[in-house]
């Protein structure tokens, strides 16, 4: 069984397209730091897998985005959503 804490890597070629896609999607310059993450829950009404997006802009702004799916599962389609309804602003560090 997988915990919470294991540090198994992500597919180097599915983060690049998940960074890709969003980038794309939210017009992200150059100098935007982007960061996925793909985490699992075993609390009640968590997602068992969920994949964590985020911007970090030059300015030190920040922008997360969650998909409730594993990072190699994510498309177009999900990222699309992310603009429609569910992208919000981080606490700034």
């Amino acid at each position: 069984m997988r915990g919470m804490f294991d540090r198994s890597r992500p597919n180097p070629g599915a983060v690049r397209r998940v960074k890709a896609m969003v980038a794309e999607r939210f017009g992200l310059p150059e100098t935007t730091t982007l960061a996925v993450a793909e985490l699992r829950c075993h609390e009640p009404d968590c997602p068992p897998v969920e994949t964590v997006i985020t911007a970090r802009e030059a300015d030190g702004s920040m922008r997360d985005w969650r998909v409730a799916k594993p990072l190699g599962d994510i498309g177009r389609a999900d990222i699309e959503m992310l603009a429609t309804d569910r992208g919000r602003p981080a606490a700034q560090a």
